[in-house]
């Protein structure tokens, strides 16, 4: 497994980097799911009333699904420690998410791999843009059914997924509901009757 870490506008020194090898490298070695790579980014917001400014996000690549852990604390370790929790949540899910889809027919293997975003924050707009086109961003979409839709919108932790669906082959949008469940978007085909 190989772990990166990086810090934004903030130094990593080698009792950080240690502590998170420790404590988000021992969550994913639990787990023992090869390939495994580990990207995790420290930063702290500038916020003066925030009590939490440490932020820890982690984005776990593993058999070709993205899992996405974002964490606050009131100091970095602190941060670091609740993010190896949640990977651990997110893994534990993952796994038997995994088992469900081959259990159904479906490996792991065809669950479709995510676009990686370097910067969690470049998904929030600020208030003054909220009406203008800030990003574009261009995604693989391949073949899946709606439960692998399903698996993928949990592991990334977003409130929708775009994909390709493997029975139809049109393109669905499955999203999270806010009174609960999950909703999900379909074409309308209009056939002309000759």
């Amino acid at each position: 497994m190989e772990i990166t870490v990086s810090g934004r506008k903030t130094t990593v020194t080698d009792a950080l980097r240690a502590h998170v090898e420790d404590k988000i490298g021992e969550a994913c070695k639990v787990f023992d799911i090869e390939p495994m790579t580990v990207d995790v980014v420290l930063r702290y917001e500038k916020n003066p009333s925030n009590p939490e400014p440490a932020v820890v996000e982690a984005t776990v690549r593993a058999r070709g699904s993205v899992i996405r852990v974002a964490e606050h604390g009131s100091d970095m370790y602190a941060a670091i420690d609740a993010a190896g929790e949640k990977v651990t949540r997110q893994l534990r899910k993952f796994k038997t998410k995994v088992v469900d889809n081959r259990q159904g027919g479906a490996s792991a293997a065809e669950v479709a791999p995510v676009p990686r975003v370097a910067d969690l924050a470049d998904l929030l707009i600020p208030e003054e843009e909220d009406d203008q086109l800030v990003r574009e961003k261009v995604i693989d979409i391949a073949p899946m059914t709606e439960e692998q839709a399903l698996v993928q919108t949990d592991l990334i932790g977003h409130d929708f997924y775009v994909f390709e669906n493997a029975t139809t082959g049109l393109i669905n949008v499955v999203y999270h509901r806010k009174n609960g469940g999950y909703g999900i978007i379909k074409p309308k085909i209009e056939t002309l009757d000759e």
